[in-house]
């Protein structure tokens, strides 16, 4: 009944937050005198966090609406090329006044933890100047209608590598690189190996697993070590819950999302609580920069989708409880997964240096389990000061882990004599 009570509370509310944003209304407004003093900025400030506080986040946009390659401003499109029920391939479609520049191709895969894909924004924007990119647009559960069926990480490797095959060289003529993200990291590199073993011609070129929980073992984090704890009953009986009227989805077994949200903001509980101060503070005082700042990173974080029981379980326990990928167990549709398959795709792995979320050295250790990727295929880097946001995200990675990326794709293309852009490679690192 938890999902039935949270669709209560939120309809419960709805009265209180016309009422203060009624009232914020009244307080911005400059004709009113009380705009111009420090109790009615109070009130103002008290009314919009009070209704940020208590809405329901949609969807965010990529609002990512031009680039510039090779110094020319070109406009972006946004399409979706290839569409299943759970998930949509979103291209970044960049509409080049001439002939388009020969660039290799770049699939990111967003976890499907929670967030939307746009939580990726940053790092999409980072490879739009020197790649054609694409990326993977899951779909909220709670919106999918039971005739479409169940979801599970069986239906995830599946849906990768039908993408990489709409995406191959084979069809396009030009380089497919592929990167991971977190979660995104384990149906990533297990679709790859599928695809290894089967001799598959349009396997990528390059896989960059950012982040991923590969061998949660290594330097167990609060969240590998609560999966251990609790097991997977816990998680069953503690976390599913079933999508209630009027939902599309209605009657579909999910992990909401409101849940998750609760998990997230617990595991830093103190430093959201002191967001929200620092933001009423900077209303109060007339200070709409930094407001901004905090209602951009928040509209994000907020915005959260519910996933699919059989999805969201099968996670927690083959990758986090009986590490199935390390001690090559896992299976996909019946058939075991070895790493030690993958043999012409190149690997790089990215951790963060202070990542709370996956330990250092849980993405390292894909290298040591792909013995059968030549060492000149294989690269390893941690970068310093950031965390499990910040190592796909933020200044540090535009300015240190995506350069690092692009050369390494770039080497690997010139190792096989593919340079998409020939004698000129465009991702060069600036």
């Amino acid at each position: 009944m938890s999902y039935q009570l949270y669709e209560m509370m939120h309809l419960a509310f709805a009265p209180a937050r016309a009422a203060t944003d009624a009232m914020l209304h009244a307080m911005k407004n400059p004709l009113n005198p009380m705009h111009h003093t420090s109790f009615g900025r109070s009130i103002a400030a008290s009314a919009e966090l009070f209704e940020r506080m208590t809405r329901r986040y949609g969807k965010p946009l990529f609002g990512l609406d031009t680039t510039v390659v090779d110094g020319t401003e070109v406009e972006i499109v946004e399409e979706v090329v290839w569409s299943k029920p759970f998930c949509g391939l979103l291209h970044f479609d960049r509409q080049f006044p001439g002939p388009a520049p020969k660039q290799s191709k770049l699939l990111i895969v967003a976890p499907m933890s929670g967030h939307y894909a746009t939580l990726l924004r940053g790092t999409v924007e980072a490879f739009l100047p020197t790649h054609d990119v694409y990326i993977t647009d899951w779909s909220d559960a709670r919106t999918v209608p039971l005739a479409d069926g169940a979801f599970d990480l069986d239906d995830y490797v599946d849906y990768l590598r039908e993408m990489m095959r709409f995406l191959a060289p084979s069809v396009t003529e030009t380089p497919l690189h592929t990167l991971g993200v977190c979660q995104a990291s384990v149906p990533l590199i297990c679709a790859i190996a599928a695809m290894e073993a089967e001799d598959d011609p349009d396997v990528p070129q390059s896989m960059v697993l950012i982040g991923g929980p590969i061998d949660t073992r290594v330097n167990p984090t609060a969240v590998n070590k609560l999966a251990q704890q609790r097991g997977i009953d816990w998680f069953h009986s503690h976390c599913i819950h079933t999508v209630p009227f009027p939902h599309a989805g209605m009657g579909r077994k999910v992990y909401p999302g409101f849940l998750q949200l609760s998990g997230f903001m617990s595991m830093n509980f103190e430093r959201h609580i002191s967001a929200h101060f620092e933001m009423f503070n900077h209303l109060v005082e007339g200070d709409g920069d930094s407001a901004e700042k905090h209602r951009d990173f928040y509209d994000e974080y907020l915005a959260v989708m519910d996933l699919t029981a059989e999805f969201y379980l099968q996670t927690v326990d083959r990758v986090f409880v009986r590490h199935q990928v390390p001690l090559g167990l896992f299976r996909h549709r019946g058939n075991l997964i070895d790493l030690k398959a993958i043999r012409r795709t190149a690997l790089f792995a990215v951790e963060g240096e202070k990542d709370d979320i996956s330990g250092v050295g849980q993405t390292e250790a894909a290298l040591e389990l792909c013995v059968n990727i030549p060492a000149a295929r294989k690269s390893h880097h941690v970068q310093k000061g950031v965390g499990h946001y910040g190592v796909f995200n933020g200044s540090r990675f535009r300015e240190e882990i995506a350069p690092r990326i692009r050369e390494f794709a770039a080497e690997m293309e010139r190792l096989d004599g593919i340079a998409a852009s020939g004698p000129r490679l465009a991702w060069s690192a600036e």
